[in-house]
């Protein structure tokens, strides 16, 4: 077992966050608060800023504008190893296929927590093969990443991002290419952690059975941002995402379920080209 996180979960803190390259804005004034320990989804149609979003807090973007802080500290100011040990990302673009084995890029995430050129403890062999086992990838140790399939990879990716034992983490897409059971214990490790975690998710449904808040995007804006029985609405759907949809409160978990009505002519009020939906921010 990888255990607790070797880091506190830490609040994170989005103010006033804006995002331009070559002059074309993906992301304007956005402002979160995410409490130590709280998982906050963020969806939104294709385009909406959610990657570039997550971008600026693990700092492969630099904002135009605004900062991100963790703890009330500047992230871009940290050093980088100490921002590692406290927060870990994964990424929505895979690696490339480089011929390293699974166990080496699981390793990988112990980096932050050792000295340069310095190998692998048995400590550090335990967590690794702790997160392996986690993320049910423990039998492929020794496989090449690059020969594996898209859901073997991201699950070996998660399986690094725990081995690093950061008490905040960033998910781009983590249950892209999983299929159900996997989606759901990958979700389901994450909450069970207790880290500070940020996800995006394209799957409604994932997002109201496990954030404790979900901030909702279109066309780089933040459009709203509450709890699950709040935010996901058929009003809301239809001006983000341009769908008809039902939203009832599941009889047995009491979690909004949503219903695409696939035979509904398309309301695009709010997902057409160049239009924004009405400002619904809480």
């Amino acid at each position: 077992m990888t255990g607790r996180p070797a880091t506190a979960a830490a609040a994170l803190d989005l103010e006033d966050v804006s995002v331009a390259v070559q002059g074309r804005h993906l992301v304007r004034h956005v402002s979160l608060h995410v409490e130590p320990g709280q998982m906050w989804g963020i969806v939104g149609p294709n385009g909406a800023g959610k990657s570039t979003l997550l971008r600026t807090v693990y700092r492969a973007l630099r904002p135009t504008s605004g900062r991100v802080l963790l703890d009330g500290e500047d992230v871009r100011r940290m050093p980088g190893k100490r921002l590692a040990r406290r927060l870990a990302a994964v990424l929505q673009e895979a690696p490339g296929d480089f011929e390293l084995s699974v166990y080496d890029v699981v390793a990988m995430g112990r980096t932050p927590h050792k000295r340069a050129f310095e190998g692998d403890s048995a400590d550090d062999r335990a967590v690794v093969m702790g997160a392996l086992a986690e993320l049910d990838v423990d039998g492929l140790a020794g496989a090449a990443f690059g020969r594996l399939s898209g859901g073997e990879k991201q699950r070996v990716l998660i399986a690094r991002a725990l081995a690093q034992r950061a008490g905040t983490m960033v998910l781009d897409e983590p249950t892209n290419h999983l299929d159900l059971r996997h989606q759901l214990d990958a979700l389901r490790l994450v909450r069970r952690l207790g880290v500070t975690a940020v996800v995006a998710l394209h799957d409604l449904n994932l997002a109201a059975a496990f954030c404790d808040r979900i901030c909702v995007m279109a066309g780089g804006r933040l459009v709203t941002s509450g709890t699950p029985e709040d935010v996901l609405t058929a009003t809301l759907l239809s001006e983000v995402y341009g769908v008809d949809a039902e939203v009832r409160e599941h009889p047995l978990t009491g979690i909004p379920c949503i219903t695409v009505l696939v035979g509904a002519a398309p309301d695009r009020r709010g997902a057409r080209e160049g239009t924004q939906p009405a400002d619904r921010s809480l």
